[in-house]
């Protein structure tokens, strides 16, 4: 027999630990690369066409390659929240789920470093 609660019992297991804020940040991601990816495509598409030199002199000006390294910041970042959600949903096994959390949360660092160095690298030159 047991004295404790039923929220004793329960308090400190299960996953409601941090979901509130990894579905706010995901949501908040989401909404912020919608004008990041408008502005993007755009972007782009008036450039079609266009030589390295004009490319590498549109993200010279410091607006654009701000916007462009939050873009690359925040797509990396939802992609690693979706994916997370996806492996915790659909894999059961829990040394299957922790090794693809982490590979996921590694890939998602490493791709985003080189691609905020990348930009990094041609709106500063070589």
């Amino acid at each position: 027999m047991s004295y404790k609660t039923p929220l004793g019992q329960v308090r400190g297991l299960g996953s409601a630990k941090g979901g509130t804020r990894h579905w706010w940040t995901q949501r908040l991601t989401a909404v912020a690369l919608v004008p990041l990816m408008v502005w993007f495509v755009v972007s782009i598409l008036m450039m079609m066409g266009a030589d390295r030199v004009v490319i590498v002199g549109w993200l010279d000006n410091p607006l654009v390659a701000g916007l462009m390294l939050v873009l690359i910041l925040a797509t990396f970042h939802h992609a690693q929240l979706g994916l997370q959600v996806v492996i915790e949903d659909y894999v059961h096994s829990d040394i299957w789920k922790i090794g693809l959390i982490v590979f996921v949360k590694f890939a998602a660092l490493l791709l985003g470093g080189i691609a905020v160095i990348s930009v990094l690298k041609l709106a500063f030159g070589s």
